[in-house]
């Protein structure tokens, strides 16, 4: 929530400093400590100087960092700030113009500058001769970020205000035109709201352009420089959201803080925050930031009313949309019903939408449907949803695309437009947008038989969305961690990510990655034969109510629930999940999941009979693309075949299976198919010893064996992937057995034989 009376940006006193070192940094929270040292430019003295000024909130991630250098680390920029001060005169204004022209916009007008005033470079001598900086073709190049700060902040105010000018004049053309706005707002002597029009404009430019860094440097510069206090609000509301867009989540947050515009702080706490609050303040701020007179808009007096909830009629009619702001707050509800579970809830979102005269988002609409049973219904509005996936998108649009194609069951399409909806992001320098596509890629990847990129690509994402400040997609890509160690029979990994992602999901109301999570644990059982286990977690997951567990989750592990059940003669249940489930399946007519329901009939039907619902079964998956589920169901039936005493066939599809896992990577599934044919008295064959490292081993697996190769310490590499030494010895342990050795001296002539 937006404080009543927040204090100045970024001056905040912060505790005094203490005693700190690497250890103390390592023990923040990983997203916590990834924006420490992004903030510090990697420096590990500055890092350890922040994390013991971090009160307790920020340390836990709860407060906003400081973003002010004069606040991140006062000791090391000090040092850095007595070295400027023994230079020369004017090899410190030099360096300064430099400095101005690199830092915090790099504008490229340092030569050009030179040139226009006449100024001698060559006292630039002794400032590479003090090892501070050096010139290079295009200016000068300092030691670090931290001297070129340093620099800066040495100067007198008045000297900066003339560079700025000075590098104002010769930025020309149209496409300067931002920061040569930038370089007069820095050069100003106090409220102008000539120069807050010129920025204001100047960062919508470079908001089109793509550049939401250099927008957010020229809102904020407007803001400052503006004399009415309603325009600086405003404008502190588009400067926040460009850095968060720009991935600066610490400076968005305190930006933020600065505002009255509840609908950026539902946005941001969609992706850090309880996601249930989001989907409230979002659908509210849908309903007032409709025109006056839209047929929804809510009284005045009222300013808190929440819609009533209606269920949604078949279709919505086109109408005329009151703008897009209102539709684009929709949009982002949705999100937060999907992250929160309460899909129900989707309903009154609905009804907002229909109160103002829009037609609700695709995706919005078919979850509100499917909720309702209208499953025919869902299928229409999810299938123009997902056909909205074309090139050059807007990367919702395109996210919103993959989510409704992926509950369709149409993973193929699913990871065409997630992968176009990171590109996009990344076009539109929209950095916070990029993970958030991975998340959901990762799911497509996965089930069409592409484990170890889905992986690799996970554990990227799950990086860029600590360092950019979004806890709760973290936390669906730690879930999404969990499933995929669970898959490669990683025990002690499957348990820590999906400790680690429940432990956040159940405090923030994410029912997805909570699900999702307690899914992976269920697989884990699934796979080593611990049946009992797996159908009480999957019976408890189905009960689960939002914030604790999603229907959608629910319903893609229904065929592991069915096998689970049968195998504990435990069905009554389980039958109810595969109507439903075989309901949705005809209703969508998704090839894998009509697959997965006849596979689901076969384990439920007795002897002889099941056979025919097998062969159905596998001629579905022959044209979907779960690969992986294929490889199960040809498992299930080879085991079914040889209780029937079908002997040649269940051999045929033993060995079929068994070459599949192998190539997925699931030792468990792989020893299941192991053990079936042992039991027909034929030989499995050992698991291909002549694969490089690369297809051996996980992703996961493979990166804790190039840095442990590297030379780096079971401790070091733990703190840099944010697990604990007694995983990363795990993971070596297994890294060794895969490839049959049994020391880091091995490992590393062995990764540069076949890397280098």
């Amino acid at each position: 929530m937006t404080p009543v009376n927040p204090p100045p940006l970024d001056r905040a006193s912060p505790p005094p400093p203490t005693a700190a070192g690497p250890r103390q940094v390592r023990a923040l929270p990983e997203g916590v400590r990834l924006r420490v040292l992004r903030l510090v430019h990697g420096d590990p003295r500055a890092a350890a100087e922040l994390a013991a000024r971090l009160t307790e909130q920020q340390a836990a991630g709860l407060d906003p960092l400081p973003t002010d250098p004069a606040e991140l680390a006062p000791e090391v920029l000090s040092a850095h700030r007595r070295e400027i001060r023994t230079l020369p005169d004017d090899t410190r204004l030099l360096l300064l113009l430099a400095a101005a022209d690199q830092y915090p916009v790099a504008t490229h007008a340092f030569l050009r500058a030179v040139a226009a005033a006449r100024l001698d470079t060559r006292p630039l001598e002794a400032a590479e001769t003090a090892g501070i900086a050096h010139a290079t073709v295009g200016g000068v190049g300092f030691r670090d970020a931290w001297t070129r700060i340093a620099v800066y902040e040495t100067a007198a105010p008045d000297d900066r205000r003339d560079v700025h000018r000075l590098l104002a004049r010769v930025l020309h053309g149209e496409a300067e035109r931002p920061r040569r706005s930038w370089h007069r707002g820095a050069g100003a002597l106090g409220p102008s709201g000539r120069l807050a029009a010129e920025l204001t404009a100047s960062a919508a430019r470079a908001r089109r352009a793509g550049d939401p860094p250099l927008a957010a440097a020229l809102a904020e510069r407007a803001a400052l420089l503006s004399p009415d206090p309603r325009d600086r609000s405003r404008l502190l509301a588009h400067a926040a959201s460009d850095a968060w867009h720009a991935g600066s989540p610490d400076r968005a947050r305190t930006l933020a803080a600065h505002t009255h515009t509840e609908p950026l702080t539902a946005l941001l706490t969609l992706r850090t925050g309880p996601a249930a609050e989001a989907f409230d303040a979002l659908v509210a701020g849908a309903v007032r930031s409709a025109p006056p007179d839209a047929p929804g808009r809510e009284p005045a007096g009222e300013p808190g009313a929440r819609p009533a909830p209606v269920a949604a009629g078949p279709a919505v009619a086109p109408c005329a949309a009151p703008g897009p702001a209102a539709g684009h707050l929709l949009a982002r509800a949705a999100e937060a019903a999907v992250y929160t579970g309460d899909l129900r809830r989707c309903r009154e979102a609905v009804a907002a939408a229909r109160g103002l005269g829009i037609v609700p988002p695709g995706l919005l609409g078919g979850i509100a449907a499917a909720v309702d049973g209208r499953y025919e219904d869902a299928r229409d509005l999810l299938e123009a949803t997902a056909g909205r996936c074309g090139p050059g998108g807007d990367p919702t649009d395109l996210l919103h695309a993959g989510i409704a194609a992926l509950m369709l069951g149409d993973h193929t399409r699913a990871a065409t437009a997630t992968v176009r909806s990171a590109a996009a992001a990344r076009a539109r320098g929209v950095t916070d947008a990029v993970s958030q596509a991975m998340e959901f890629r990762a799911y497509a990847d996965f089930w069409t038989g592409r484990p170890r990129a889905a992986e690799a690509t996970a554990l990227d994402a799950l990086r860029q969305a600590y360092t950019t400040g979004q806890d709760n997609g973290a936390c669906h890509l730690q879930a999404a961690l969990a499933m995929f160690a669970a898959l490669t029979g990683d025990g002690d990994l499957c348990r820590e990510r999906a400790a680690a992602a429940r432990s956040h999901a159940l405090t923030h109301g994410l029912g997805l990655p909570a699900a999702l999570a307690q899914w992976a644990l269920a697989f884990l059982d699934l796979g080593a034969g611990r049946f009992d286990a797996a159908a009480t977690r999957l019976r408890a997951l189905a009960a689960a109510g939002p914030g604790h567990g999603h229907r959608a989750i629910r319903h893609l592990a229904t065929p592991h629930y069915v096998e689970a059940a049968v195998r504990t003669d435990d069905t009554r249940i389980a039958r109810a999940a595969h109507a439903d489930y075989d309901r949705w399946a005809r209703a969508v007519g998704s090839p894998d999941d009509l697959a997965l329901s006849a596979r689901c009939r076969a384990l439920l039907t007795p002897g002889a009979a099941a056979v025919e619902h097998y062969r159905t079964a596998l001629d579905l998956h022959a044209d979907g693309t779960r690969a992986f589920e294929r490889a199960r169901t040809e498992l299930l039936f080879g085991s079914a075949l040889r209780r029937l005493r079908h002997r040649a066939e269940a051999r045929d599809r033993l060995h079929s299976a068994l070459e599949a896992f192998e190539s997925f990577g699931a030792p468990y599934c792989a020893a299941g198919a192991r053990a079936e044919l042992r039991a027909l008295g034929a030989p499995a064959g050992p698991a291909r010893a002549s694969e490089s490292p690369a297809v051996r081993l996980t992703a996961q697996q493979m990166l804790v064996a190039r840095m442990a190769a590297d030379g780096a310490t079971n401790r070091e590499i733990a703190a840099r992937l944010a697990l604990s030494p007694r995983t990363i010895d795990h993971h070596l342990r297994g890294v060794f057995t895969r490839l049959g050795i049994r020391s880091r001296i091995e490992l590393v002539r062995l990764l540069a034989e076949t890397e280098g």
